[in-house]
Formats: structure tokens, sequence, C-alpha cells
């Protein structure tokens, strides 16, 4: 059995992974961490999650209890990962993170602990999304003078734009036709924007409600118009790929991996 912990056990995503978590073959939850500020500190998982108790009590003191979680998954903020990831490359534990929006500092940081530990790290972890970016990619090689939009949707509550997965989907496209993203991403539009210049990559950002997380990339040629389109109907799908890449850790060597290595895409 594989002995998995996750941050965040209290919110949306960290109840989902501990449902998945008690459906799944192999593994186990073990351990379950909340920010010391939460007030659900000394709750049991399994009950907030719905799934019955399991004796696994939330705790704010990750390395109080590093000895008993061979896998940790965290979904949470840049500041939170890069503590979790020093903890865990001192103490050889492997990593899934599916956290987004880190700075190149936070981004050398985890390229060097995976020269320990084994990392899968992915802006998205659905397996429906991975599938996606190789589609992307295919269709960008074929299409390289189409325009590109790139329209994304989230959930009210979500605190930062474009999603990490619309970028990494604009990071391919940009890659498939040899360009930097940063040189051509285009954010936002308003007032008199003038002719859109050619090779541009344009992103929208929708927020609202409840929706769980839905991407487009229209590739808009002379005449015609090719859509790939993922969405999102509930977050078992992230958790999903998640148990997924805690089976892949389990025989790896240490290194750097993606869901695409996962999937073997």
């Amino acid at each position: 059995m594989i002995n998995v912990a996750i941050t965040g056990a209290a919110g949306r995503m960290g109840r989902t992974l501990v449902q998945a978590i008690s459906e799944a073959e192999g593994v186990v939850l073990s351990a379950a961490f909340e920010n010391s500020t939460s007030s659900v500190l000394g709750s049991d998982a399994g009950e907030l999650a719905g799934t019955g108790a399991n004796n696994v009590i939330i705790r704010s003191d990750m390395a109080a209890v590093v000895s008993q979680f061979d896998v940790l998954i965290d979904f949470s903020v840049p500041s939170a990962t890069l503590a979790a990831l020093a903890l865990c490359a001192q103490n050889n534990k492997n990593l899934v993170i599916g956290t987004t929006g880190f700075d190149a500092a936070g981004e050398q940081a985890i390229k060097t602990a995976a020269k320990q530990i084994s990392i899968v790290k992915s802006a998205n972890l659905s397996v429906g999304v991975n599938l996606s970016f190789k589609l992307i990619e295919q269709a960008a090689a074929a299409m390289k003078e189409a325009d590109v939009e790139i329209i994304e949707a989230h959930h009210r509550h979500k605190i930062d734009a474009p999603s990490g997965t619309a970028k990494e989907m604009g990071r391919l496209v940009a890659q498939a036709r040899g360009q930097s993203l940063d040189d051509v991403a285009v954010y936002q539009r308003v007032g008199e924007t003038g002719e859109r210049k050619a090779g541009t990559i344009g992103f929208e950002s929708i927020r609202a409600g409840d929706i769980v997380g839905e991407h487009t990339v229209m590739f808009v040629g002379k005449g015609e118009r090719i859509e790939i389109t993922h969405r999102a109907s509930s977050r078992a799908n992230y958790a999903e790929g998640a148990m997924r890449a805690v089976q892949f850790l389990a025989t790896s060597a240490p290194g750097l991996f993606s869901m695409r290595d996962v999937l073997d895409l």
C-alpha cells in the first residue's frame, strides 16, 4: 500500500481527493493537513469528506508526521507548496504538485528537489486535459498561420487568471510555432486596440458561479475554425489523475515528471 498525504484537506479539492483515495486500490490516506488557522484542525478527514471516519486527523504540522506518508499531494499556493517541497526533499518523500503560479525561483527549487525525490508536476492533472494538450500541439503545428484564442472559465472563488492550464495551452501553441509565450500573449483587450497583430495568442477569462473548469483553444484560419475544448463537470477527474500520478511515482526514480509522462503521451 502507498501511504498518501494531502494538503488543503478541508477544501473542495481536498475533500474530493479524500474520496478518491478511499475508492482507489493500492493507496491509503495516512495524513491530512490544513493551515494553522483552520477551524477543522483535529477533525477526522474522512468524516469531513463524507466517506466515513478513517482515523486520519487533520493537522497543521506536517513535519511532526512526515514519517507516516510516502507521497504528498499538494494543491495549494506556491509558498505552501515550496515549504512542503523542502520537507519532502529532506525526508525522501515523493510529491504530486497541482499548484500553479510559481515564479522562476520556485520553478528552480522544484527542479533542484527533483534530483533527490520523484515529483509529478502539472498545471492540470486531468487525464482529458492532458490528452487535449497533445491535440493542441498537433493543431498548432499544422495551423501555424491561424489566429489563436484561448478561453477559460472557472468558479467565482478562483484567485488567479488566466488559469495555469490556459497558460500551458498557450505555451504549447507558442512552442509549436517557435515562439515564446511571453512575447506573443495578449491578456487584455479594451478600447481601440487596433488590428490584431499576427502571431499573437489571446486569452479570455471568465469567473462565475460554480464552474469547475472549462478550456477552449480556437484555431481560426481562412474560411475554417478548429476548437479543442475540455469541460470538467466535477473535480473527480483531477483526483483520478492524482491517483494515477501517485501510482506512477511508486516505481519512479528521482526526477521531475509531467502528467504526459504518467499517461505515456
